[in-house]
């Protein structure tokens, strides 16, 4: 399949939709538009017609089209065994003598990969790189003479093989609480970011005034290292787990700063999942619910934390009735999109004793996200030897070809295609099997689409062959057996208001 079709970038090959509805503005995605307030005395159908309103911004509308990310789980912890560490682990365990950040690059590009984000600094507080702020780094490990620095191998690698580059960075730090910066009880003062220090060579060509606890400050300037002296960052991920902290020393972390940092640093980097551009899908099995939608209410807490306004784990976040249900706790109606993260082994980082998952279950897991408006985050885990492991990368290779022999070619390629209201119509020139339909709105106009059918034309009538509610940015239906047809058309039976179908393709998978 080729991915470059899934950026929607060409709106003349866009068919609107309007199902009897009004008509969207003839214009692309108003980054303003991206959350609107949601007020006490809104009804139902205001509710409804704000959401039909919200539109992505373009870092957004890039970050879903990118569809197969993945996460590489890598740290002190890949040498102790142990899932989350402790913060005052011994920096010499840490002895990747083999890395090599380039076969990373291949093996995730001829895996079907686009994006790569790395544990920069786990909840441990151990930095992939020798920072200033911190003697828990790779600096401080005999790894080649403390020289060492993972950071700058793999944001080159990426690049190098095509791939943009994403950073981790946890909020919570064992390591800096065992100092004493963590949760130490200091007050939220005006700090100049960055804080220069002894035998500083650097000279900013500006600094930052943003508030800041003394562990927010830390934060904030190793935010500004990773984001000033690594080259373009393509998506920042803040994680919401706190390690082994206790729950009553959790600092309220200065989120409006270090999103303020970001947004200077790294304009077109998408934060999340503690953030406002991505959520997390809610569960760590890289599965989306049936119908998710990328409009969500929302509300903020905890100096400008975008929170949910109904739980994580809610079964339906976005219908008009969830809509009705959340108003209460609802500051914004925001884009919001999800990205599911699931690890190919059960463990986040490196256990020689586990093994990846397989073929089958990580193509359930492709349609379950992907083929569902989400973005699929999937962590390979480099060894001990600095590699991704050689099953791990022959099973990437596997399922890049699963997917590809799932959707091939799309049969609707120089097919004859009509709009009429509420649907869109293909004659594709004579009888095919088909077994795989891919749907897509024009998200840049928002998400629409609340139910549809797609209907083939057999025995002189129109069949429904299969029905689905919400579409976004990706919609994936699988037949239960292929259906052999000429003409196809999918109708909008429901919807928030004007649609503009994006994709409309059909395919005979090959497995």
């Amino acid at each position: 399949m080729d991915l470059s079709r899934r950026v929607f970038v060409a709106s003349a090959a866009t068919l609107a939709v309007t199902a009897g509805l009004p008509a969207l503005p003839a214009t692309a995605a108003d980054p303003d538009l991206s959350r609107i307030p949601v007020t006490p005395d809104d009804t139902p159908a205001d509710l409804v017609r704000k959401a039909s309103q919200v539109r992505p911004t373009a870092r957004q509308t890039a970050w879903q089209a990118l569809e197969r990310t993945a996460f590489l789980h890598f740290g002190v912890n890949t040498f102790t065994g142990l899932e989350w560490g402790t913060g005052d682990e011994d920096p010499n365990v840490f002895q990747p003598t083999g890395l090599d950040t380039d076969q990373w690059a291949r093996a995730l590009r001829d895996g079907g990969f686009r994006l790569a984000i790395l544990t920069v600094k786990h909840h441990d507080g151990f930095v992939l790189y020798p920072s200033r702020y911190t003697d828990h780094t790779v600096g401080s490990s005999s790894w080649r003479d403390g020289h060492g620095d993972v950071l700058r191998s793999f944001a080159d690698s990426m690049r190098r093989y095509g791939l943009k580059v994403g950073v981790y960075l946890s909020p919570a730090d064992e390591n800096q609480y065992l100092h004493g910066v963590y949760a130490n009880g200091s007050a939220r003062s005006a700090r100049t970011i960055p804080t220069l220090v002894d035998g500083d060579s650097r000279s900013p060509s500006r600094f930052l005034t943003l508030d800041a606890t003394d562990y927010g400050a830390h934060m904030l300037n190793t935010l500004y290292e990773v984001l000033t002296e690594y080259g373009p960052v393509d998506e920042v991920w803040f994680d919401g787990a706190q390690g082994h902290i206790p729950p009553d020393k959790v600092e309220n972390y200065d989120w409006d700063s270090w999103y303020t940092l970001v947004r200077t640093l790294a304009p077109d980097a998408s934060i999340a999942v503690t953030g406002p551009d991505v959520r997390w899908v809610g569960n760590e099995g890289g599965l989306a619910r049936e119908d998710e939608w990328s409009v969500l209410p929302v509300k903020e807490n905890q100096y400008g934390r975008t929170d949910w306004a109904l739980s994580y784990d809610t079964a339906d976040e976005g219908s008009r009735a969830a809509l009705v249900t959340a108003q209460p706790k609802t500051d914004y109606l925001q884009w919001w999109p999800a990205e599911c993260d699931v690890s190919i082994r059960d463990g986040w980082f490196y256990h020689a004793d586990q093994q990846p998952k397989s073929v089958d279950d990580l193509t359930e897991i492709y349609f379950g996200s992907v083929g569902r408006n989400a973005v699929l985050l999937l962590n390979v885990p480099p060894d001990t030897d600095g590699l991704l492991h050689a099953t791990d990368v022959v099973r990437l290779r596997e399922f890049r070809e699963r997917v590809d022999r799932e959707l091939p070619a799309d049969l609707t390629r120089g097919a004859r295609r009509s709009v009429t209201p509420g649907g869109v119509t293909v004659d594709l020139g004579r009888e095919l099997d088909v077994d795989r339909v891919r749907l897509a709105e024009d998200i840049r106009f928002g998400q629409q689409v609340e139910s549809l059918v797609v209907e083939a034309y057999t025995a002189g009538a129109w069949s429904p062959v299969a029905t689905a509610g919400t579409v976004g940015a990706s919609r994936i239906l699988r037949l239960t057996e292929p259906v052999r047809a000429r003409r196809w058309r999918v109708r909008v039976t429901a919807a928030r208001a004007g649609v503009r179908i994006a994709e409309f393709g059909l395919y005979r998978s090959s497995v």
